[in-house]
């Protein structure tokens, strides 16, 4: 009884503490025990941030609590500590009801990088939330996937410049099989996606794109200086492998 009164009592300095002398039990009890909102979050969030894997658990039982800035504590935790037994949970969290939960569990995913969650993650490129799409298509590139070649395909068609700049950013990460895309998008009306574009042309480094990246060069004239620039970049890039 004595220990439950204390841990109700518990503090922000307490947690710091905990934190100061990584005593994961004592931040695990302060999950459960004390009923200020705020310290559970701030126990959830302390746990990841000493990569506690002893809390995996612990925090996967808090995906489904009642206020979301604790589930949204947990998700991110649950993606730094970076265990796979978290995926699964992590995916029926692309279903939770606040957009802040499932924009960061899709980067959570993104982090483990288990291919598990490929399809779920593709899939959530049809939720409502701008915030929520950005962070899938980012998650896209990290898990290096073909299967989202085709989706982000799709982006490269989206009105929100925004959406197609992150598009070409993670076409980059998958690879040589991105390049006809990327190539594409050195014409994009955006000067952000062309630079992103010619940046990711570069980065993959495939000898096939030098034809497309002179052109754009040639075509430019002048038009934008970071342009010509990232396409220069990428030409010497390629031309020194």
């Amino acid at each position: 009884m004595d220990l439950i009164w204390m841990m109700a009592m518990i503090s922000i300095s307490d947690l710091e503490r905990m934190r100061d002398k990584k005593d994961i039990n004592g931040l695990i009890k302060a999950l459960d025990i004390t009923e200020d909102k705020r310290i559970r979050e701030k126990a959830a969030y302390i746990l990841g941030d000493i990569d506690a894997k002893e809390a995996v658990e612990p925090l996967i039982n808090l995906l489904n609590d009642e206020y979301w800035p604790i589930r949204k504590a947990a998700v991110v935790s649950l993606g730094t500590i970076g265990d796979k037994k978290s995926v699964e949970p992590l995916i029926d969290v692309l279903k939770d009801e606040h957009w802040h939960v499932r924009e960061t569990a899709v980067w959570a995913l993104g982090a483990i990088g288990d291919r598990r969650a490929v399809e779920p993650i593709i899939n959530a490129l049809n939720d409502g939330s701008l915030n929520v799409k950005c962070e899938v298509v980012d998650a896209l590139g990290n898990l290096g996937d073909d299967r989202a070649l085709e989706p982000l395909k799709g982006i490269l068609k989206e009105n929100d410049y925004i959406l197609r700049s992150c598009a070409v950013m993670s076409l980059g990460k998958i690879g040589d099989a991105s390049v006809e895309y990327l190539v594409s998008s050195l014409g994009d009306e955006s000067y952000l996606v062309r630079v992103n574009a010619a940046n990711a042309l570069g980065t993959i480094g495939d000898k096939e794109a030098l034809p497309y990246l002179k052109g754009a060069l040639e075509a430019s004239n002048g038009e934008s200086h970071e342009f010509e620039s990232a396409l220069k970049r990428a030409i010497n890039k390629i031309d020194s492998k």
